[in-house]
């Protein structure tokens, strides 16, 4: 009989939106309904609404509010940045440069910009996932046009040097590009100081509302339009405005960044007494990514002998949700091709764990998912013939 206790341990996959920000959202569905296009006064209330909101967003990257167009999310954002960017400066080079362990709406867009004639770039990472300058400065050419680096993984968590590869990229002339999906209310950012030129953020990810996102980019970048029609968003992004979402990111985005210290501080204490548990108490297992310049809230762990799919079964049946890795390649048999990228053997890599803390997680939680993963393992284990094997070898 499965578990009537539900823990809520992915938040890298998405968040509940926060209470406060469906409040601040209501009113524009059903009363303050304008379209912002228009021109009588409930659609200038709904244009207001939708300044105030980029404003918001503009303060907690360090930006400008007329860099901030807003987006369906962080995929869009990704695209838009990718392609609309190649595009517009194609006649001065073909060639852009990202990373490996990108999420796929990065490396899915390479793919399709490679059809197009362009020449992309894939950085190797170290074991922790972590870009090398010496590899970032021996790839550029004189036909480098964009560098993409995430600001951090999805999966293992690993913190990107963003402002050195900003430095460098400001330093020659290339434009710099950073998903910053995963970082924003867990990392400080500020693309002024960090020579970011183009940014892209999720507003699910930060307890706001789903199908909402922005991009930030830097004022006087050429970038070609993504979307065609109307003449919104300065005619960078055609669509009507959805003015309730744009609402709640905006709500959500500030709430995010100011509370942001205590909150991951918290997340952090409690993340660490989980991961302290399991590698106590569970032998081999590993972790991945940086030890310490990592998202608060993200343990990546392989435990060897396992399959990370059925760990996730009993999980579930014990009412803890967690992940392999990406939620937008949950589906797929192959093993992650971040974990890949930082050398993890293919047969421990099937065994990955991801576990995304949040601000509703408690001390109870740790003390619960330690108990039910070290239960799990344990039988996984027991009807494991290649445990089995590990086992008489040792005696």
């Amino acid at each position: 009989m499965a578990s009537e206790k539900t823990v809520y341990m992915d938040h890298s996959a998405t968040t509940a939106t926060d209470p406060e920000v469906v409040q601040a959202m209501l009113p524009w569905y059903s009363q303050s309904y304008g379209n912002p296009s228009s021109i009588y006064r409930l659609a200038g209330i709904s244009r207001v609404a939708i300044d105030e909101a980029r404003a918001k967003v503009a303060t907690a990257i360090g930006a400008k509010p007329d860099e901030i167009f807003f987006t369906s999310g962080g995929t869009e954002s990704d695209n838009w940045a990718l392609i609309g960017t190649a595009f517009s400066h194609k006649g001065k080079g073909n060639h852009i440069i990202t990373t490996a362990i990108e999420h796929h709406a990065i490396l899915h867009t390479c793919e399709y910009l490679k059809k197009q004639g362009f020449d992309i770039t894939y950085l190797p990472v170290d074991e922790y996932g972590q870009v090398r300058m010496e590899d970032l400065k021996a790839a550029i050419t004189d036909r480098t046009i964009l560098v993409s680096v995430m600001f951090a993984n999805n999966e293992i968590g690993t913190i990107e040097p963003v402002s050195e590869i900003g430095k460098l990229c400001r330093e020659q002339g290339i434009l710099f590009h950073t998903d910053a999906v995963q970082a924003i209310g867990n990392v400080p950012i500020n693309v002024a100081t960090m020579n970011i030129d183009l940014l892209s953020l999720s507003g699910h990810k930060f307890y706001g509302p789903k199908g909402t996102g922005a991009l930030y980019i830097r004022k006087g970048i050429r970038i070609d339009s993504f979307l065609h029609g109307g003449a919104q968003e300065k005619r960078k992004r055609a669509g009507t405005e959805n003015v309730p979402g744009i609402v709640g990111l905006g709500a959500a985005i500030e709430k995010a960044v100011r509370d942001q210290d205590l909150k991951t501080s918290r997340i952090r204490d409690l993340r660490n007494r989980l991961l302290e548990r399991i590698l106590t108490e569970i032998p081999n297992c590993r972790l991945n990514g940086h030890k310490t310049e990592r998202l608060p809230g993200n343990i990546n762990i392989c435990f060897e002998f396992i399959e990370g799919e059925s760990l996730l079964l009993l999980l579930d049946h014990a009412g803890i949700a967690a992940s392999t890795g990406s939620a937008c390649s949950s589906g797929s048999l192959e093993p992650s091709h971040v974990l890949m990228a930082i050398g993890v053997p293919i047969e421990i890599a099937h065994g990955s764990l991801r576990l995304t803390l949040g601000i509703e997680n408690t001390e109870d939680d740790i003390n619960y998912v330690s108990e039910e993963i070290k239960k799990a393992v344990e039988k996984l284990r027991s009807i494991s013939p290649l445990y089995a094997d590990y086992l008489k070898k040792r005696s």
